[in-house]
């Protein structure tokens, strides 16, 4: 007589969870896991830093040059165009630098608010570039930082300066957009490309509608990057956006430029939590 067989329940079964049919419920597991896990560690609010995942810091990009330089004569203009590309790396490292010293900035002084909740963490979409360099000023300052990453093609895994108890990793990119706006009172857009832009649109959109308040700081750090790549008054021109519309956009060039726009803005219209924004601590 054989032992009856052991069924595995629904919600351990690999089959199952991963299948068309459960979709809803990863969907719930992705708003769930992070909504629990940031209000035991009593997050209030967040700074998100958004930018290309492709920028290095300076010294790595300094050594790339170096190596290009050295190399270029002798490879012809395959060499002229790999010294080209590694220049544009080492100017673009300044953004990196210039990252982390805002995220530190702001650490320090969110850090004088208290922990009981935490004030204004810094959040990166948790890999490299940017959001390495955001993580890590967050990090030297002594704060806790938050990575919200996203399964890609190519694995992108998550930068070590994001604090291990908010390290999270998302499969659905809207999920992730949800806990990127759900928290933040400020978006600093550092430049990018496509995954910048992307949500740098979103979180616009959702200012333009009356989703978010309006109140909210969008900040683009870097005209020198931003007005080659965009040309936001030609879209006022055309009329399809307005004036008001555009002055939902802050921008700076320098740390303490735009750290001033973001301090100024916190203490204007967010040091005092609204009911549905507090954690129970």
């Amino acid at each position: 007589m054989q032992a009856p067989r052991r069924v595995p329940l629904a919600y351990f079964d690999p089959r199952f969870m991963t299948s068309p049919a459960a979709r809803p419920v990863r969907i719930l597991a992705e708003y769930l896991d992070p909504y629990t896990r940031l209000q035991r560690e009593g997050i209030a609010d967040t700074i998100v830093m958004f930018g290309s995942a492709r920028v290095l810091p300076y010294n790595r990009a300094q050594r790339q040059f170096e190596r290009a330089r050295e190399r270029a004569r002798q490879q012809g203009a395959a060499g002229r165009r790999r010294l080209e590309r590694a220049a544009m790396a080492l100017r673009m490292a300044r953004y990196y630098e210039e990252a982390r010293q805002l995220a530190f900035r702001i650490t320090s002084w969110a850090l004088t608010l208290g922990d009981r909740p935490r004030r204004f963490v810094i959040c990166s979409g948790g890999g490299p570039g940017i959001m390495e360099a955001a993580n890590r000023g967050a990090r030297e300052a002594g704060g806790k930082t938050i990575g919200l990453g996203i399964e890609l093609p190519r694995e992108q895994r998550s930068n070590r300066y994001i604090s291990p108890e908010l390290d999270f990793q998302f499969h659905y990119f809207f999920m992730r957009k949800l806990w990127f706006a759900q928290l933040a009172k400020a978006l600093i857009v550092f430049p990018g490309g496509f995954g910048t832009m992307d949500e740098l649109w979103e979180v616009l959109t959702l200012l333009q509608t009356g989703k978010l308040p309006r109140h909210h700081l969008i900040l683009i750090y870097g005209r020198d990057y931003w007005d080659r790549v965009l040309n936001w008054r030609e879209m006022i021109r055309h009329g399809t956006i307005t004036e008001q519309e555009f002055r939902l956009l802050r921008f700076a060039d320098t740390v303490d430029e735009a750290f001033e726009h973001v301090q100024k803005t916190l203490v204007k219209y967010h040091m005092k939590l609204e009911p549905r924004d507090e954690w129970p601590v």
